[in-house]
């Protein structure tokens, strides 16, 4: 768990894990949910590690398993003390870390690696989207045992699967088929595709300050900003990182700013709206660098 300015790093390992996704808790300023897996999550089996940051350092405050890898992890938006993890054997899990024993509950529905989940930010409604190498997105309410809906149409795996921060009941998804795509959970059938690379596209997600701009990242090395309202071409394209961009995220803070990671083993910060809009490479990691998340709370941390 790095800071922005690489000054203030700090790490914790956990030994035999491979760390896949990290994200801020919405309510506990100092507390992230990690999502790991062994052996790179080919093969073993998957932890849940709740961290938290204090002044000697970040310590493990909670630790679940499962019996196979954990891919993602979403923090519920109405119980501070729940989470909702995706895993390789195409199940989702809901833990409660008040609780030292779990899962809640088990979801098995997806056929293979279940890649991605998101639980809404909109008010008025609880929902939680995962996507699967199954080539399906699948829409949950946590309080119901079942999907409510599954969304077909994508060629290949899904990687991501993100919720608008913005508009109720919206969510996009980002394929090895070479698409971003945007559905609308009141409507069969997709949206909108966007061709959005020539390679296959491993994370998305939604500007923070204009329901209208999505950022993808791809396994060419590339980031492509694209502007709903016209998808002919990307509104920015950002260059630098050598290998595939597993995670992008936009800063809650900054309307152009943004932060990605990579299989380089780095982590970059950009500004899409200055001339040169690299502003900082961060080389913490010996290792691919999957998971990535910026704090709604603490300003600049990473």
């Amino acid at each position: 768990m790095d800071t922005a300015s690489g000054r203030g790093a700090r790490a914790l390992r956990l030994p035999g894990l491979h760390g896949y996704a990290a994200e801020f808790s919405p309510y506990w300023p100092r507390r992230v949910a990690c999502a790991a897996a062994q052996y790179y999550g080919i093969a073993g089996c998957g932890t849940l590690a709740v961290l938290e940051q204090n002044e000697a350092g970040i310590v493990l405050l909670r630790s679940f398993d499962w019996n196979d890898g954990l891919f993602d992890v979403t923090w519920s938006e109405n119980n501070e003390h729940v989470l909702i993890t995706s895993s390789g054997d195409g199940s989702l899990q809901i833990w409660d870390t008040a609780k030292t024993k779990g899962p809640l509950q088990v979801y098995k529905e997806h056929t293979q690696e279940a890649y991605s989940v998101d639980w809404s930010q909109t008010r008025g409604e609880q929902l939680v989207v995962s996507g699967s190498w199954d080539q399906t997105a699948k829409l949950w309410d946590p309080a119901v045992g079942k999907s409510l809906c599954t969304f077909k149409g994508h060629e290949g795996v899904i990687y991501s699967t993100i919720w608008s921060p913005h508009i109720p009941g919206c969510f996009a998804s980002a394929s090895g088929d070479q698409t971003l795509r945007v559905w609308d959970v009141k409507a069969p059938g997709v949206k909108l595709v966007i061709p959005a690379h020539q390679a296959e596209i491993l994370s998305c997600d939604w500007c923070k300050y204009d329901e209208n701009l999505l950022v993808t990242g791809a396994v060419d090395c590339s980031l492509k900003g694209w502007d709903l309202r016209n998808v002919r071409q990307p509104v920015f394209i950002l260059l630098g990182h050598t290998y595939a961009i597993r995670r992008v995220k936009f800063s809650p803070f900054h309307a152009t700013l943004l932060a990605s990671c990579s299989y380089d083993f780095t982590v970059r910060f950009w500004d899409f709206s200055k001339h040169n809009p690299l502003l900082e490479t961060v080389e913490h990691h010996t290792e691919f660098t999957c998971g990535l998340d910026l704090s709604l709370h603490n300003r600049g941390q990473v």
